[in-house]
């Protein structure tokens, strides 16, 4: 069986794993350079591509020693090829494609939305396909009806800020730092939903599209109005914005998991480990009779993991990139190619 080097660098973390296609998952390597761009608000693309070529050969090593083989054991390499930020792209496709071309192995370049698809695949509680599936992180929100391997129907997606762009940005009006999803869920726990009123955007609407830059635009407000410099004051903030993205993104996945008929529902990406969105989720299908599927916390955020998983299964299945390096910033996910499974 394959054993398959992935690497992440769409944005701020440096990702590595090997998947092996008959034992699993056999080391992974993560450096987040979150605390590092906390100091200016937000991802400095240029600051992100220079770190992740300081960190992405250390981290090499570290992972073939805890995967306890070398470099010539690897029968393929992937890497994200996009969406992303063009310099860090470039960093993982150069050592990808270098390092295939050194060792005679096939290298491809894959989509990152499609690995954050197919992350729940990691675990043992996993989806069969078809299902629906809820992308939802700092650059997508989007509803996708995953038929197979590269068939894709996007159902719906963000029409401005995504979700976890828009808790960055109430974060920042906030004064709470970065990355703001966990910061505030964690406050939200101490304040009171129901304190102030938040809009559900676009819900009274038909149609699985999302918009959250009114709720941010409202949320300013908010801010403007009230003094935030009483805790109690911010953690309720926190607690009622958090409460309607939720409520936002839950309505439009039963919408979608009724007009569909499906009975699997995927929650990937960053925000999927937000705890209030489990816990209403969970609460929301089992009355539908739904199955949930996520990943562990740890493969919901970029991660080297998911993207050595997808290599497997399109080098497995006959899928190859070429030894020039792939960089798409800009990837719809409908392009992708479809594959066969010949499992």
């Amino acid at each position: 069986m394959m054993k398959v080097l992935g690497i992440e660098t769409s944005c701020d973390e440096t990702g590595l794993a090997i998947y092996d296609g008959s034992k699993g998952l056999l080391a992974n390597e993560l450096y987040s350079q979150a605390r590092f761009h906390s100091d200016f608000g937000g991802v400095v693309p240029e600051l992100a591509s220079r770190d992740h070529v300081r960190k992405i050969l250390p981290l090499l090593d570290r992972l073939l020693q805890a995967a306890h083989i070398s470099e010539n054991d690897l029968d393929g390499i992937a890497y994200t090829a996009g969406p992303g930020l063009a310099g860090a792209l470039m960093v993982g496709g150069a050592i990808a494609t270098s390092l295939a071309f050194a060792l005679d192995i096939p290298v491809i370049g894959v989509h990152h939305m499609e690995a954050h698809l197919l992350s729940s695949m990691l675990e043992k509680h996993s989806p069969e396909m078809p299902f629906l599936a809820l992308l939802v992180s700092g650059g997508h929100t989007q509803i996708v009806n995953v038929k197979s391997l590269g068939d894709y129907e996007l159902l719906g997606e963000s029409l401005d800020d995504a979700a976890g762009e828009a808790f960055d940005k109430v974060a920042k009006l906030l004064q709470l730092g970065y990355p703001g999803g966990p910061i505030i869920g964690n406050l939200a726990d101490k304040g009171d939903c129901k304190k102030y009123d938040f809009p559900r955007p676009m819900t009274d609407k038909p149609g699985l599209d999302f918009s959250f830059s009114g709720l941010k635009t409202h949320t300013r407000n908010l801010v403007n109005e009230l003094d935030t410099s009483n805790q109690q004051v911010k953690y309720d903030i926190c607690a009622g914005f958090q409460e309607a993205v939720v409520d936002t993104l839950i309505l439009k996945c039963v919408r979608a998991l009724k007009q569909t008929s499906l009975e699997s529902l995927v929650v990937a990406g960053g925000v999927a480990a937000n705890n209030r969105l489990r816990f209403k989720m969970r609460e929301k299908t089992e009355k539908m009779g739904v199955s949930v599927f996520y990943s562990r916390l740890e493969f919901c955020t970029d991660n080297g993991a998911m993207i050595a998983y997808l290599g497997h299964e399109r080098l497995k299945n006959g899928d190859r990139g070429s030894m020039s390096i792939e960089s798409y910033p800009r990837w719809p996910l409908e392009n992708l190619r479809q594959i066969q499974n010949k499992t």
